[in-house]
Order: C-alpha cells, then sequence, then structure tokens
C-alpha cells in the first residue's frame, strides 16, 4: 500500500472512532433526559442502570455509524484540502478517486459489519433494551409515604403522612387504612407521630407509631350487617409491618416480547410475513365462501328491457304475507342486513390490521439493508464535501455534516411513515432518502475530482462583483446614448 494510503487511513481512522464516541454520548444524554424521570428514585441497583444505558447505546448504532461517517470523512478530506495535502497528492498524479480508494474499503467493510450487527445483533439489543426498560418503568417510586398524599403502595392499605423530617425517618400526622376486599375500610389507625425503618433482609417496611388511636368495625353476633361492632383502642406505641415484596425490582419475562418486529431477524422477518400473508389469503376464501351464501338474498337489482324482475319477485313475495306480518318480515330481512353489513365491516377492520402487520414487517426487512447503504451514500457525499470546502476540525465541517444528515434523516422519516401508513410501497419508502441523496454524492463527487469551487465564498463575490460592474457600465452607456 502507497504512503499516500497509510496517510489518509491515518486521518480517517482517528477522526471516525472520535466522532462516533461523541454522537454516540450525545444520543446517549438525550435517552437519560427522556426517561430520567422514570430512572431516578426507585432505587436501582448501579448495575441496573449500566445494563440498560449499554443496551440503549447498542440501539443508538444505526443513527450514530452513518453520522460519524459522514462528519469524519467530511473532517479527513477538510484537513488535507487546508493543509495542501490534496494538492500535493494530486500535484504527484494521484487522482481524488484513487485517493478515496483505502477509505472505499474501509467503508465497505463498515457497511458490512453494520448489515451484519443489524441482522444477528440489534435484535437482541432491542430485545434487552426494551424488556429491561418496561420493567423499570414499572418500578414504584422509593419514596413509599411522600407528604400529604394518600400512598397505595402497600396492597391492603392506605397511608397517608401529613409531614416529614429532612432525615424521611420521622413521621407526623399520620392516617393508616386498612381496606378489606369484602367489606371495605373497617379498620383505621390515627398517630400524631412515629418514625419507619426497614428490616435487615429488606423485606419489610416497620412503622411505629406514638400517641394514636385506632378504630375497627366487627360483625356482631347477629344479623348480616358487617359494621354493627365498633372498637376504639388507644395506644401509646405500637408497630405495623408493611411487606415489601412487590415493590423490589421484577423482570418480566423476555418471551413477550419477541412477537416485536424490531426482536426480529431476517429470516424471523420473513417468516412471520408469509404467515401473515397466508392467513390472509386463507381468511379471504373463507370470507369468500360466507358472503357467496347471502349473495342470492341480497342481490343488487337490474334494470332490464321488461323492467325491475326483482323488485317485481319482491313485491310478489310480499304478497304472501298477511298485511299484519308484512312489517314483521321486513324487519327480519333488516335486521339481517345490518348484520352483514357489521360482519363485512369487521372483517375489513381485521383485514386492514392484517395489511398493517404486514406492511411493517416488510419495513423492518428493509431496515437491515438501508443502514448499511446510508453509510456508503453519507460517505460519497462526506469525503468529496470535505475536499470541496478545504476545511477541518469540528467548526464547518460539523455544521455541513449535521445539515446533510438531518436531510437524510427527514427524508427517511417521512419515507417509513408513508410505508407504514401504506401510501407507498415499503421498499420504496424505506429507500427513498438512499435514491434522493445518491446523485447528490456523485455531482459533489464529479465537482471535487473537477477541482470546483462551489463553496468558495470568493468565487459568488467575484461573480456578483461582476454582474455589478456590468450592470453599472450598461446604466452609464445608456445615459450617454441619451
Amino acid at each position: 500500500m502507497k504512503k499516500i494510503h497509510l496517510l489518509i487511513l491515518k486521518a480517517f481512522i482517528q477522526p471516525f472512532f472520535v466522532t462516533f464516541f461523541i454522537v454516540m454520548f450525545v444520543l446517549l444524554m438525550l435517552f437519560l433526559f427522556k426517561y430520567i424521570d422514570d430512572l431516578i428514585g426507585k432505587g436501582f441497583e448501579w448495575y441496573v442502570i449500566l445494563e440498560l444505558m449499554m443496551y440503549a447505546s447498542a440501539t443508538n448504532v444505526a443513527m450514530a455509524l452513518p453520522l460519524s461517517i459522514l462528519l469524519s470523512s467530511i473532517m479527513t478530506f477538510g484537513s488535507l484540502g487546508e493543509n495542501y495535502e490534496l494538492v500535493a497528492i494530486k500535484s504527484a498524479g494521484v487522482s481524488l478517486s484513487r485517493a478515496m480508494y483505502p477509505m472505499i474499503i474501509v467503508v465497505t467493510l463498515l457497511s458490512i459489519s453494520a448489515f451484519i450487527f443489524s441482522d444477528y445483533m440489534l435484535p437482541v439489543a432491542n430485545l434487552k433494551y426494551y424488556s429491561l426498560l418496561y420493567d423499570a418503568r414499572q418500578q414504584k417510586s422509593t419514596n413509599l409515604l411522600p407528604e400529604n398524599i394518600f400512598s397505595s403502595n402497600f396492597p391492603g392499605y392506605t397511608i397517608r403522612v401529613k409531614k416529614k423530617d429532612p432525615d424521611g425517618q420521622r413521621l407526623y400526622g399520620i392516617i393508616i387504612y386498612e381496606k378489606n376486599p369484602s367489606s371495605g375500610n373497617n379498620s383505621v389507625i390515627f398517630a400524631k407521630e412515629g418514625s419507619m425503618y426497614r428490616t435487615p433482609d429488606d423485606s419489610y417496611l416497620v412503622l411505629k407509631l406514638k400517641n394514636g388511636i385506632r378504630y375497627e368495625e366487627t360483625n356482631g353476633d347477629k344479623g348480616y350487617n358487617p359494621r354493627q361492632r365498633l372498637t376504639r383502642m388507644r395506644f401509646k406505641e405500637t408497630e405495623q409491618k408493611f411487606d415489601l415484596s412487590n415493590l423490589k425490582f421484577k423482570r418480566t419475562s423476555e418471551a413477550e416480547f419477541k412477537s416485536a418486529y424490531q426482536m426480529m431477524n431476517l429470516k424471523q422477518l420473513k417468516h412471520e410475513r408469509e404467515t401473515m400473508e397466508f392467513r390472509l389469503d386463507s381468511g379471504l376464501a373463507t370470507e369468500f365462501r360466507t358472503l357467496s351464501a347471502y349473495a342470492k338474498y341480497f342481490s343488487v337489482p337490474h334494470q332490464s328491457k321488461t323492467g325491475p324482475k326483482t323488485y317485481k319477485l319482491a313485491s310478489s313475495l310480499l304478497n304472501t304475507f298477511k298485511p299484519t306480518e308484512r312489517l314483521s318480515a321486513l324487519s327480519a330481512a333488516l335486521g339481517e342486513a345490518r348484520a352483514l353489513q357489521e360482519t363485512v365491516s369487521s372483517k375489513i377492520d381485521l383485514r386492514k390490521g392484517a395489511s398493517n402487520n404486514i406492511r411493517r414487517t416488510m419495513v423492518e426487512y428493509q431496515r437491515k439493508f438501508t443502514l448499511s447503504a446510508a453509510c456508503l451514500v453519507l460517505f460519497l457525499i462526506g469525503a468529496p464535501l470535505g475536499a470541496i470546502i478545504r476545511k477541518g476540525g469540528l467548526g464547518l465541517p460539523v455544521v455541513v455534516s449535521v445539515a446533510f444528515f438531518l436531510i437524510y434523516h427527514i427524508i427517511s422519516t417521512i419515507g417509513e411513515k408513508s410505508a407504514k401508513d401504506g401510501h407507498v410501497p415499503p421498499v420504496i419508502g424505506m429507500w427513498v432518502a438512499i435514491v434522493v441523496l445518491t446523485p447528490l454524492g456523485l455531482f459533489l463527487t464529479y465537482k471535487a475530482a473537477t477541482d470546483s469551487a462551489i463553496f468558495d465564498v470568493d468565487v459568488y463575490k467575484k461573480f456578483f462583483l461582476r454582474l455589478v460592474q456590468k450592470k453599472t457600465k450598461d446604466n452609464e452607456q445608456t445615459v450617454l446614448a441619451s
């Protein structure tokens, strides 16, 4: 390999890793900002948060990898152009396409790796991520007894604490309702103050209550009224123990999330699609046979030369009924027609839902390939763009790369939504961004190979100055001629 190729590879690899980890960090911070309320204050162990962040980072690769390739390629060739190294390479007889040759190989390998990742590793990461995130969001807060709020965190009890000390252990103005499923709230405790602590095995929460009173309604000796006897008991000090087993972090079985399309690879998506299409076709055949049986009863009248025979047949059929029976016959026929209409409407809704699921499987199927294609297309845009603007670092390249990536992301998002809604075929919706940006990349490559200055501000300044001077000269000639 030539030294020029080694120089370009070294100039590309470092910015790629730096930008990749920066983008991953930014996306991870966005994840934390989005779910901060669902994670803080619930008593998670540190490794649970770390595991969730690791899975979230894996799901962000689909967005971070194309953006980092675009940004690093702009920075690489922009830095080479800014330091006149690109000019020296061209003066040595090496064209831009030959200079891009090693980077094309590296980006192609990255694209292949991205495809393997999206087909084998990403479904597993999605399964781990969404199942863990669901359990984390369902977890109750460790603030079991907030101030001035009736808390139902403990099954069978409703507790309100009027005030708490800053340490959270000392309580004031305590009310405890004990709920009986059959007779309702038949026991209540009032206490002026108290304290709470957990048992050493963290299985129970103990409330030590002081200076309080307990009211309890129980069944009487006779009768069926469950509230015939009221017992009142004052106490100086007592304890109430509450089970914490239902508040511990519990994991849901991952098998309940495997039916989602994000958790499937290409083989599973293809099998799922074929299964749904087979069910849809089988259901359509069954529905056709069912509705065909009603066709002779609900035929549409046809106008012929001899007149509407169907109406005459219906009229003659009604004449066979007694006048008092005609209304009942018409009502029964109308009821059957409405039942058939509801049946057809429900079948249509089921077909729409099945068709929507088929489109979603096709969208996820195409997504496995679009990630690799996006890496290649964005590199095809970034490398010549960096050679044209001739600016390195994290200044102008960041602005330009973010602008182009937003264009790609907006087009792909619109295409994906249109594909899921059924407005366009899934293949077109998922590949529209690639199809739109590929000609732009080829155009920029051509301009960079021909040393075009489409992003040089001085060129546009000189162009507008020539226009102004020409217009001024034409005005002067017009004045002289008049």
